[in-house]
């Protein structure tokens, strides 16, 4: 699967229920990376600060909404 950046606009869009998903998803897809990376080195191991990054703004998004 490969790895696609959303922007801020775009999730604040989403529902919470399609946040929640997309921080399911973004959650599997790093603890993947770090099997591989832990296996051997990855190519591209800014991926994972990527990923955690992507995760923060989903958890973000989702504090602000579930706070209204």
């Amino acid at each position: 699967q490969e790895y696609d950046d959303m922007k801020t606009k775009e999730l604040r869009q989403l529902s919470i229920e399609d946040l929640s998903k997309r921080k399911q998803e973004l959650s599997e897809d790093l603890f993947k990376l770090r099997f591989k990376h832990g296996i051997r080195r990855l190519e591209n191991s800014a991926k994972l600060g990527l990923l955690k990054k992507d995760i923060a703004r989903v958890q973000t998004i989702l504090a602000e909404k579930s706070a209204k």
